[in-house]
């Protein structure tokens, strides 16, 4: 019998050191065979005491790789020229990326077939391993990053009164069925590698630069500290019917946390970039890396139709009440702005999804010494409403009849307003060159 190295046949003519990383090799790569007392020449010098060497095979495969490759693997005996060697053979593993237990998903533990070589494999290809086992789900695969630490998480759970015990984590999908964190985990972990960028702008455009926030760390802490960012960014306008005083805000609350849920939870996570939000006077933009779920169209979503990219991690936020249902999101950021004449936009890209937030008190912050303070007034009523009557500008004002018409007209001749129908059907709504 001819023994000669190929990318599967090992000699050694030793167990040395080297010799788990042979096995991760096959089992990683496409199966081989190595065979214990034959020299690099293919020169047979025997084993002594095969019977002991081959239990300790046994448990350097047991107790020093992961996962369990026993059901990989065969180890016997055969006598050559009246010397035993020992012949092992290892099959593909179902569950690749099989690893030096002691070092985990690192390149220093992760080994693949190279030619007649065993070779640590890159981050890249243990990755590749991963989604071939796992599937392309970003938050059911194994997290390359094992050592994970909860503080922010489980300091929250507890919060929103949800157990974060081990058995808790994977019914969660946090662990797997092998024990190893997810990278649901990885998101929720203190060690999350993504980030969320906050920017402000002066003005409508990116010309003039204010301000910039990075946020790091647990997603559930990002969400807390974005949120509390954006809502410093949500003013309060005051405007007085009569005697009393109505307050309204840029943004509808509503609309702002679910828009940044939606943001966190169905973005890509395989992209390693941050989820962006960027702040205008008159809008807010909430990007979110990786267009629509493949087979979605923008008429799905605004109709309710649901296809989670990241079912476990949407789960986790559902456990802690952060989101009431799946599919509900787009539609009620919609009906927070039913009472107003403007509209949210949700613009799908090949590798984003942006949701746009118009700001409802935009016309109170335009600029128009053509306008007096009560016409800025009615005009900013106008772009809450859809449309208005002469009477809601006497409440608005607390004034008779004539003033308010006086202010329509005015209104109408500075091509801001214009009117529908006639007699008492008769009612106001913005010009389209209006500057709303």
């Amino acid at each position: 019998m001819d023994f000669i190295e190929s990318s599967k046949l090992e000699l050694k003519e030793l167990i040395n050191s080297d010799f788990k990383k042979e096995i991760i090799a096959f089992a990683n790569t496409d199966g081989g065979e190595i065979y214990v007392g034959v020299n690099k020449l293919g020169k047979i010098v025997g084993v002594e005491n095969a019977e002991k060497e081959m239990e300790r095979i046994s448990c350097m495969i047991h107790d020093g790789i992961h996962p369990d490759l026993i059901p990989y693997t065969t180890i016997d005996t055969l006598r050559i020229d009246g010397k035993d060697l020992i012949h092992v053979q290892i099959s593909r593993g179902g569950k690749p990326p099989y690893h030096l237990t002691e070092k985990g998903l690192k390149p220093s533990g992760v080994y693949v077939r190279h030619g007649v070589t065993s070779i640590p494999a890159s981050e890249e290809m243990i990755r590749d391993l991963i989604r071939q086992s796992d599937g392309l789900t970003f938050d059911k695969m194994r997290s390359l990053n094992q050592d994970l630490t909860f503080h922010y998480a489980e300091a929250y759970f507890i919060k929103r009164s949800v157990a974060f015990k081990s058995e808790n984590q994977r019914s969660l999908g946090l662990i797997d069925a092998d024990g190893y964190y997810t990278n649901t985990a990885l998101l929720l972990s203190d060690q999350c590698e993504h980030t969320v960028k906050c920017a402000v702008f002066e003005g409508t455009g990116k010309t003039l630069f204010k301000t910039r926030k990075e946020f790091n760390g647990s997603l559930l802490k990002q969400l807390e500290e974005a949120y509390e960012y954006i809502t410093v960014f949500n003013n309060v306008h005051a405007d007085f019917v009569g005697l009393e005083r109505i307050e309204s805000f840029d943004y509808p609350e509503y609309a702002l946390r679910e828009a940044l849920l939606n943001t966190l939870i169905h973005r890509d996570y395989n992209y390693s970039g941050s989820t962006i939000i960027n702040i205008f006077t008159d809008r807010i933009e909430f990007v979110s890396l990786g267009g629509l779920v493949k087979g979605l169209s923008t008429t799905d979503i605004l109709r309710g139709v649901s296809q989670s990219r990241n079912m476990l991690l949407a789960q986790v936020f559902y456990r802690l009440r952060l989101v009431e249902s799946f599919g509900t999101g787009i539609q009620r950021i919609l009906e927070s702005y039913q009472e107003t004449s403007l509209h949210p936009e949700f613009i799908p890209g090949p590798s984003s999804f942006i949701t746009v937030l118009p700001n409802m008190n935009y016309a109170d912050i335009l600029p128009d010494t053509d306008l007096s303070a009560s016409e800025s007034k009615v005009l900013n009523l106008l772009a809450q409403k859809r449309e208005i009557s002469r009477s809601d500008v006497e409440k608005l004002l607390n004034c008779s009849a004539f003033p308010a018409r006086k202010l329509l007209n005015s209104l109408i001749a500075k091509n801001k307003i214009r009117v529908l129908g006639n007699a008492r059907s008769t009612k106001y709504v913005l010009e389209n060159n209006s500057k709303k």
